[in-house]
């Protein structure tokens, strides 16, 4: 039954009812690792939302690594050797993102993802299965979904939701940075879970016979790291989710006499790592371009992304820069090829495709724009392309399935929202 806020009905709004309603909505469960009683969600939902989201946490951070395909293969291999002695059975599966900044997170359900930027600060193959240990315990322990459970009590909401069909500015996805849309969602761990995390990470890592001195090591650097760290580190993003303490040093190195000397696997990680070590030199020159960019250094910037371009070749990062300088600077002819060069190279991320979209159609090359712009969608639902994608379609003369691609866009909160509605109101029912 609708009850109308009004006198007769107050009793059911106070705080004490809401308490309880709120409290209603969780669920009393034992944590499978811990033994501990918790209030979380049902495991199907955490797979479900794992499930659903992994693809767009993915895409708002810089798609897949695809240069060294191989390179996925092999982490994933690590990461269900640690996640075979999980307390919990879930479907894991291991990426790894086109990132520079060192990360790796979980989402609900068993879904995990170390960025490129990690891996090479990474000595060997135990102490990547140090980190994937870290994360299955996130996962398996359900820290992510208990704070995700509390966010919607708060009214915050839940993960990556929508991520990026809330992008709607054209300039923000031309700005030059690590990437375009809301940030995936990552848990901010407390002391306690980096506890546990640490704690059942080497257990399942030793289970799976690798050296948890490896996991002390990681600490040990992650504490000297972030005491050099400043605010606009790249290192930020790991330490605020992750935060490095002493205590969580001296809890691993207590641990370690727990359990037999185990594997490092030194030269198999070197190896998997080689291409992306090799080509460490190209995403430096990678990043000045940003960094010149945004200084409004323009020659500066394309010379140093031509010269990223020239040592790897088949980074398709490296011409969605030079193609968002040329964007930035208002040379909407000169961005167009290497913008299509990026979304050939690749295909499933969505931004080259966004933009080359975009570009297109401000250059009046309505096909083109459209194939781009549908196949940006299809890798990630975004506003500012259902948008376009409507206004092609009736420019074409097609009321039907533009006004399908508004009723995408309308969803938007911001400018390319109202924009949508405008034109469905236009169109009418």
């Amino acid at each position: 039954m609708y009850f109308k806020p009004g006198k007769k009905h107050m009793k059911w709004r106070s705080p004490l009812f809401l308490f309880f309603f709120l409290f209603s909505l969780l669920s009393c469960s034992t944590n499978p690792v811990t033994g501990e009683s918790q209030w979380s969600m049902p495991i199907s939902e955490q797979i479900a939302i794992g499930a659903r989201q992994y693809a767009p946490a993915q895409q708002s951070q810089g798609g897949r690594y695809i240069v060294d395909a191989d390179l996925n293969v092999y982490v994933n291999q690590v990461g269900q050797k640690v996640a075979t002695h999980s307390d919990l059975d879930l479907p894991y599966e291991f990426v790894v993102l086109n990132n520079d900044v060192p990360n790796a997170w979980a989402l609900p359900g068993g879904k995990i993802a170390i960025n490129r930027g990690l891996l090479v600060l990474l000595e060997d193959e135990a102490q990547l299965a140090a980190v994937l240990g870290h994360e299955v315990v996130h996962a398996a322990a359900e820290h992510g979904a208990t704070q995700m459970r509390k966010s919607q009590l708060l009214g915050l909401g839940v993960i990556v939701a929508g991520i990026a069909s809330q992008e709607s500015d054209y300039s923000a996805a031309i700005t030059l940075g690590a990437a375009v849309g809301a940030q995936a969602w990552q848990a901010h761990y407390g002391r306690s879970q980096e506890l546990q995390a640490d704690h059942y990470g080497m257990k399942y890592m030793a289970a799976a016979g690798y050296e948890t001195q490896a996991a002390v090591e990681l600490q040990e650097t992650f504490v000297k790291l972030s005491s050099q760290n400043g605010s606009g580190n790249a290192l930020s993003a790991l330490f605020a989710s992750h935060p490095p303490s002493q205590e969580r040093v001296d809890k691993n190195r207590a641990q370690v006499k727990k359990y037999p000397q185990g594997k490092r696997n030194k030269s198999a990680y070197q190896n998997a790592i080689a291409q992306i070590k090799k080509d460490q030199p190209a995403y430096k020159a990678n990043l000045e371009a940003q960094s010149l960019a945004a200084e409004k250094k323009w020659e500066e910037a394309l010379q140093s992304v031509k010269r990223a371009q020239s040592l790897q070749p088949n980074e398709a990062m490296f011409f969605l820069t030079e193609g968002r300088i040329h964007l930035a600077k208002e040379d909407v002819n000169a961005a167009l090829k290497p913008l299509e060069k990026a979304g050939k190279l690749n295909p499933d991320y969505f931004l080259p495709s966004l933009l080359h979209g975009l570009t297109a159609r401000e250059l009046k090359q309505n096909a083109s724009a459209k194939a781009s712009l549908q196949r940006s969608y299809d890798s990630l639902p975004t506003a500012i392309a259902a948008y376009n994608l409507g206004e092609i379609e009736l420019q074409e003369g097609d009321k039907v399935r533009a006004r399908a691609w508004f009723k995408e866009a309308a969803a938007d909160e911001g400018e390319i929202g109202k924009k949508a509605r405008q034109q469905l109101d236009a169109l009418g029912s």
